[in-house]
């Protein structure tokens, strides 16, 4: 555990929650991938399967944060897993918040062309995807990346004035 911590650059047990978290994470996508491809089959199957696609998962995973390391600014390396698990979490929020909120502004494929509803539901989605960036890195304690991350985001697509 010691050169877990260390490598990790945990100095707090609490720090350790972001690696569980991540672990977690990539086991139940790594279970979810495996149900996918192979459906009805043996539940051992399955659970070799889960195995396998984890610790691809893992390698791919680890060789990402080795080069985002170099190009995020971060303290230290549990941050980095604690910015990814922000990224999952928002994705998967932003669909969540902003499907209700189109059924309640009464927009659906019925009343509108199938494009012009694709066009507003990405739209609304990635309006929300920007404000819970912002609200969730905050919970996860990464509220400065985020907010520089948001604005460099929003200066690429022109906002650049009103950030100034």
């Amino acid at each position: 555990m010691k050169k877990f911590k260390e490598h990790w650059q945990i100095h707090k047990n609490w720090q350790l929650v972001f690696p569980l978290l991540g672990i977690i994470a990539l086991g139940y996508s790594s279970f979810k991938l495996s149900k996918v491809l192979l459906k009805d089959v043996h539940v051992v199957l399955t659970l070799v399967l889960s195995g396998v696609i984890f610790f691809a998962l893992l390698k791919l995973t680890l060789f990402i944060f080795n080069k985002l390391e170099k190009k995020w600014d971060v303290t230290f390396k549990w941050e980095m897993i604690s910015i990814f698990l922000v990224f999952a979490t928002t994705g998967s929020s932003s669909l969540f918040v902003s499907k209700p909120l189109i059924k309640l502004m009464g927009i659906s494929k019925e009343n509108l062309p199938t494009f012009a509803y694709w066009v507003l539901y990405i739209v609304i989605g990635f309006i929300f995807y920007q404000i819970l960036l912002v609200a969730i890195g905050w919970l996860f304690g990464q509220y400065k990346f985020f907010w520089d991350f948001e604005k460099k985001m929003l200066r690429k697509i022109g906002f650049k004035r009103f950030l100034d």
